[in-house]
């Protein structure tokens, strides 16, 4: 944009050289512009207000007061406005201040010296003694000279600011999209912080347990001894396992897939291996919940168990399920309990506390809520997750048929096993 350059905007890059470039081409255009005017006008002929020599120098002292423009674009334009009344050269410096103003101001005022500077064509048309136009070219051509550069640079001024808005948009929309990357980081690390700990917290107690038990046995078979080393190995295993599928390390076989509700039978069997006595009893229906709501569930029951083992009075635990669509899913640990409530404290060991305080954020994150606490000589965790009813389908595909559960044991898993 060629009139652009005249008012170069003040934070664009070598500010400098182009302020100087503008100076330049203001200038110019507009010694052009009143010279071609004092030309084709009636300023060489006789009777003019001014003779042509003093008109061009008239024009040429107000071109060069036009580097002024920018630091004071009305004083400037209000000054040379009278001189537009007796030189025809100087009216190519007035337009070049008018389109320079209309950059920065509001129209009122631009209307009101664009009227001004139609008006000193009528004065220089009356202190003329021969005219050879009418007074009407004379106003015709300067108003349609002085709309032009007006309306040139209102449409300037709309298109810098236009550009400084988008601009600004696009600033912001880049500090948001940084931000919500942040955030998805800090999520991303806080979620797999949570399944790590979910993870090794419950294969390590296993580990543990095994262990112990080979502790403190004086004489142990080279069968027990063989049985307690494979559930060890495993253990260590499955964990290994847990942890690359949390974490996203690609393994030799693909990707097993979440563990979920379906998945509590395998997690009490393995707890129950390890010596652990569980009653377990699930009342949720057979096609169960959605499968984040089964994941979240799995990891309180998995997070639960560990506790119970970690700081129970005894390698023991009921697990309750309850719930249906529409209404909420409810889970119920109870362990007998050692009077220690296993809340971090500074003095408490490595881990103290973080089970529950992952089973809070997790319950939290579903929507639903949390109580724990001793009540009656047992630690007792209820966590309540909302179940939402799932919207039928106007017409029931085929392809969405669910297949029929597939059993989990020769023991009911509906009810005490």
């Amino acid at each position: 944009m060629f009139f652009a350059l005249l008012v170069p905007d003040p934070g664009a890059r070598r500010a400098a050289a182009r302020d100087r470039s503008a100076d330049a081409i203001a200038v110019v255009v507009a010694l052009v512009y009143g010279s071609v005017m004092m030309l084709l006008g009636d300023a060489t002929r006789p009777g003019a207000a001014l003779v042509w020599q003093a008109d061009l120098a008239v024009g040429v002292l107000c071109a060069a007061a036009l580097p002024a423009r920018r630091r004071h674009p009305l004083g400037l334009t209000v000054a040379l406005l009278p001189f537009g009344a007796v030189s025809v050269t100087a009216t190519g410096p007035i337009i070049v201040a008018l389109f320079t103003l209309a950059i920065r101001r509001r129209p009122p005022i631009l209307l009101l010296l664009g009227a001004v500077n139609v008006g000193t064509g009528a004065v220089y048309f009356l202190l003329h003694d021969h005219p050879s136009y009418g007074m009407w070219m004379d106003l015709l051509v300067r108003s349609v000279v002085t709309a032009a550069a007006l309306g040139w640079g209102l449409f300037v001024q709309a298109y810098r600011r236009l550009t400084t808005s988008l601009r600004e948009h696009a600033a912001r929309l880049e500090a948001e999209q940084a931000l919500r990357e942040e955030q998805a980081r800090l999520t991303e690390r806080a979620r797999i912080a949570r399944e790590t700990h979910d993870v090794l917290a419950h294969r390590m107690s296993l580990i543990s347990l095994h262990a112990g038990a080979l502790e403190v046995r004086a004489s142990v078979s080279p069968e027990e001894l063989s049985i307690a080393a494979g559930a060890i190995r495993r253990s260590a295993h499955e964990a290994l396992e847990e942890l690359r599928s949390v974490i996203g390390v690609p393994s030799a076989r693909p990707e097993p897939p979440q563990p979920g509700l379906a998945d509590l039978p395998d997690l009490i069997g393995s707890s129950r291996a390890a010596g652990m006595t569980i009653d377990y009893m699930n009342g949720v229906p057979p096609d169960g919940p959605p499968a984040q709501l089964g994941r979240t569930a799995f990891r309180i029951v998995q997070e639960g168990l560990t506790n119970a083992r970690k700081h129970g009075a005894a390698p023991a635990a009921a697990v309750v399920l309850a719930g249906e669509a529409g209404q909420a899913l409810r889970i119920t640990i109870t362990n007998p309990f050692s009077g220690t409530v296993p809340v971090r404290s500074p003095d408490r060991g490595a881990g103290g506390g973080r089970g529950l305080l992952g089973i809070g954020e997790r319950v939290a994150l579903a929507g639903g809520h949390v109580t724990h606490g001793p009540a009656s000589g047992s630690f007792r965790l209820e966590a309540e997750l909302p179940w939402p009813e799932e919207t039928p389908w106007p017409i029931e595909p085929p392809t969405r048929r669910r297949p029929p559960p597939e059993p989990v044991g020769p023991a009911d898993s509906r009810g005490p096993v």
